[in-house]
């Protein structure tokens, strides 16, 4: 029962990581279109609305993120609901677009910084941060669709299960026996 729990953890922990895998490679595709997007943005007919900019771009790559992670990352978690999933999606995308495109926005009116490459890489680290956010919101709150879907892991609840009432009987009082009569007790 150990080695087999080990092996579920074990399994959890290789899909957990593949899941990061892949939401970094949606992530990176995104990363260069949101950067790309804002930088020509930011450079050439947005040159004086920065944190507008980087809102734009944003909004691009998370239009792309969706649909790669609902097709890629987090195929097997998808919800049944496509529009509550969507809507779920856009909500921690606009909390993402609000960590990136504030960080511009902070850069610029609060730090007084002018500097167009300045601002640019005040919106790369918003959106590092905004990337942490976002993919264990995805998938806690997004691509949440339980794993006993997966045939791989679909005993996993009964495997934690047994190991739990296997834990049990050393922690429940014990009733005396009918059958037996009970022992008299001698003072000490």
């Amino acid at each position: 029962m150990i080695n087999t729990l080990a092996e579920r953890i074990r399994g959890l922990a290789s899909l957990f990581w593949r899941e990061v895998a892949k939401f970094g490679a949606v992530g990176g595709v995104a990363f260069v279109i949101d950067n790309g997007l804002t930088y020509y943005l930011m450079h050439g007919p947005m040159t004086d609305s920065e944190a507008k900019a980087r809102f734009v771009g944003a909004t691009v790559a998370t239009v792309f993120s969706w649909i790669a992670n609902r097709l890629w990352t987090f195929r097997h978690r998808r919800q049944a609901n496509v529009v509550r999933e969507f809507l779920m999606f856009i909500l921690i995308n606009g909390i993402g677009i609000g960590i990136s495109t504030g960080f511009t926005a902070l850069a610029k009116y609060s730090l007084g910084v002018t500097d167009k490459n300045m601002l640019f890489a005040a919106g790369v680290v918003g959106i590092l941060v905004a990337t942490v956010v976002r993919f264990f919101a995805y998938r806690f709150l997004v691509f949440n669709q339980e794993l006993d879907q997966e045939p791989e892991f679909s005993h996993d609840h009964e495997i934690i299960e047994v190991r739990h009432h296997s834990a049990q009987p050393a922690e429940r009082v014990l009733e005396p026996d009918v059958d037996e009569p009970e022992r008299p007790v001698r003072p000490s």
